[in-house]
C-alpha cells in the first residue's frame, strides 16, 4: 500500500507547496472520490504515512482527514483505519423521479412574499405592531454597525467604474457572469462546494431563491418537500405556496432522522445540514451520507440551507452538503449573515437538470432580480479578499460575544445548559416542560425581545422541546452588557437549579 500511495501528490496533481495545504490536499481526495479513483470501501494511508509521503506536517492529513469524516466523504474506525464512505447505488428506480412523474401546470404567479423580521417569523405571522424592546436578542440579523462601509465602497466605485455598458441593462436571469464566476471559486473554497459558473443561479435573498426552486420542482411533479420539525415558518411557507406539502421530518438528540425520510415519500427535503436553525449543532457524517444515498436512490433533491456556513468557534468548518452529490443537491446561500440582509443577494448552486426549470421560473417572475451594481460591487468584494478580512473579524467579535453569554449565564444562572453556541449567531437555552411562557412573559416585562422555541416548531412535530433562542450579533456595544442583565433576570426568576432534559 505503501508504494501505490508513494505518488498520491503526482497522481492527483496536488500542488503541496503553497499555504492552503490542507484545503488543497481535501480538494483533492473530494475530487478522487467523486470521480471514482478512490472507490468506496478503499482504505486510505494512515495521516503519518500519506504526511511522509507528500513532504508536509501530519496534523495537516489528520485535520483533512477529520474534516471529510464531518462532510460525509470518508469514515473512521478504531482498528479499521480511515476509509472512503460506502455510497449507495445512484441510479434510482425508473419512475420514482419527480421528472418522471406525471407533471402538472404550477400555480399563477403569486406577489413576492415578504421577508422574515429581523428576528425571524413565527408559522402564523403577527401583522401586530408593538414598540420597539429596549434589548432586542431575537435571532436572524448580524451586527449591522458593523457592516464594512469603507471597503464595500472601494468595491463599489471599482466595480462601477469597470463596469461595461451592457451591465446596467436588464440583464442574464442567471445573474452577473463576473459574480458567478468569482462565487464559484469562493464556495469551493470556504464550503467545499462543487460549483461552476453556468450551475449558479444569483436571486434577490433566500426566500426567493427557496420560492424559485420550490416551483420548479411543483413544475417538474413533485407534491412534497420535507421540512425540519424546528425551522423558520416562512420558508415553509414559501414552500406550500407553491403546491407543495410540508410533513415536519423527524428528529432526535443527534438531528434530523433522515432515515426515516423515506416513510414521509417526499420529492425533496429541506435542510440546514452545516448547522441547524434553531436547534443548532450540525448534521452526523452518517446522515450527511444517509440523505444523499436517500436523494440519490429516490431521484428526490435535497435542498441545503447553508446556515451561518462561515461562523464556527469550537469545531473544524464543516464543508457543505452539496460537495457529497452536486446532482442531487441544490446548495443555497446568502450575503444576509456575513454581510446585511439589505443587500439582497443570494444564490443557488443547482443540478444540471434543474437550472433551465429554475431559469424558466425566475422569469415568470416580474424582474425580480438583483441589481446588476450590487452584484458587481459583490463580485469585487469577493475576488480582492475584502469579504475574507470581514469575515475573519466578525467571527471574532461574534465568539467574544457569545463568550461573554456564556460567562454571564454560569454565573447568575448556572442551572441553564448553553447549546448550539459551536458556530452561528445565536445560542439555545433548553429549560424545563412547563415553562417557556414564563420566561417570553418575564422577558416582555424587562423590556427584552427574544424568542421561545415554541416560535419556531412546526405543527406536526412530534416532539415538543421548550427554551429560549437568544441572539447575541444584534444589539448595539452600548447596549449588550444591559441586554445581558435583563436576560440573566429573566432566567433568574424561573428560579431553574438544575440542567433541563432535552425535551
Amino acid at each position: 500500500m505503501r508504494d501505490d500511495w508513494a505518488t498520491f501528490g503526482a497522481d492527483l496533481h496536488l500542488d503541496l507547496r503553497g499555504t492552503r495545504l490542507r484545503a488543497g490536499l481535501m480538494d483533492a481526495l473530494r475530487e478522487a472520490v467523486r470521480g471514482g479513483r478512490l472507490a468506496p470501501g478503499t482504505r486510505l494511508p494512515s495521516s503519518r504515512q500519506l504526511a511522509a509521503d507528500l513532504g508536509v506536517a501530519r496534523n495537516t492529513v489528520a485535520d483533512a482527514y477529520a474534516e471529510l469524516v464531518a462532510e460525509g466523504w470518508l469514515t473512521a474506525r478504531q482498528g479499521s483505519g480511515t476509509r472512503v464512505a460506502r455510497r449507495a447505488d445512484p441510479r434510482p428506480p425508473a419512475g420514482t423521479a419527480p421528472g418522471a412523474r406525471e407533471a402538472e401546470p404550477p400555480p399563477a404567479p403569486s406577489a413576492p412574499p415578504a421577508g422574515p423580521t429581523p428576528g425571524g417569523t413565527a408559522w402564523r405571522v403577527s401583522r401586530r405592531r408593538t414598540s420597539p424592546p429596549a434589548y432586542d436578542l431575537r435571532s436572524g440579523t448580524p451586527d449591522l454597525a458593523s457592516f464594512p462601509r469603507a471597503a464595500w465602497l472601494k468595491a463599489y466605485r471599482r466595480a462601477i467604474t469597470a463596469a461595461p455598458n451592457e451591465a446596467f441593462g436588464y440583464g442574464d436571469p442567471h445573474g452577473r457572469e463576473e459574480l458567478r464566476t468569482v462565487l464559484a471559486e469562493y464556495l469551493a473554497r470556504a464550503r467545499g462546494v462543487h460549483a461552476r459558473p453556468e450551475r449558479i443561479v444569483v436571486c434577490a435573498g433566500f426566500a426567493h431563491g427557496l420560492m424559485l426552486i420550490a416551483r420548479a420542482l411543483r413544475g417538474r411533479g413533485a407534491r412534497t418537500v420535507g421540512v425540519e420539525s424546528y425551522g423558520l415558518g416562512p420558508h415553509a411557507a414559501l414552500l406550500r405556496d407553491a403546491g407543495l406539502a410540508t410533513p415536519a421530518l423527524p428528529f432526535d438528540e443527534r438531528g434530523t432522522r433522515v432515515e426515516e425520510s423515506a416513510s414521509l415519500a417526499p420529492d425533496a427535503v429541506l435542510l440546514t445540514a452545516a448547522h441547524q436553525f434553531p436547534l443548532g449543532g450540525a448534521l452526523p457524517p452518517d446522515r450527511r451520507t444517509a440523505v444523499v444515498d436517500w436523494a440519490r436512490a429516490t431521484g428526490g433533491y435535497v435542498l441545503e440551507d447553508d446556515y451561518d456556513g462561515e461562523f464556527r468557534y469550537d469545531r473544524q468548518p464543516v464543508g457543505a452538503l452539496q460537495g457529497l452529490d452536486p446532482e442531487r443537491v441544490v446548495y443555497l446561500g446568502t450575503a444576509s449573515k456575513s454581510l446585511a440582509p439589505g443587500l439582497r443577494l443570494a444564490w443557488m448552486v443547482l443540478p444540471e437538470g434543474l437550472v433551465d426549470d429554475v431559469v424558466a421560473a425566475k422569469g415568470a417572475v416580474v424582474d425580480w432580480m438583483c441589481g446588476t451594481p450590487d452584484q458587481l460591487a459583490f463580485a469585487d468584494f469577493l475576488a480582492t479578499g475584502a469579504h475574507d478580512r470581514h469575515v475573519r473579524a466578525m467571527r471574532l467579535r461574534y465568539r467574544h460575544r457569545r463568550d461573554q453569554l456564556v460567562a454571564a449565564l454560569a454565573e447568575r444562572a448556572p442551572g441553564i445548559r448553553v447549546g448550539g453556541i459551536a458556530a452561528g449567531l445565536h445560542a439555545v437555552l433548553p429549560l424545563p416542560p412547563g415553562t417557556e411562557a414564563a420566561a417570553l412573559r418575564s422577558a416582555a416585562w424587562h423590556g427584552l425581545a427574544v424568542q421561545g422555541l415554541g416560535h419556531f416548531r412546526h405543527p406536526e412535530a412530534r416532539q415538543t422541546l421548550e427554551g429560549l433562542v437568544v441572539g447575541y450579533a444584534t444589539p448595539p456595544d452600548s447596549a449588550w452588557q444591559g441586554a445581558l442583565q435583563a436576560l440573566c433576570g429573566v432566567l433568574e426568576g424561573l428560579d431553574v437549579g438544575q440542567d433541563p432534559e432535552d425535551g
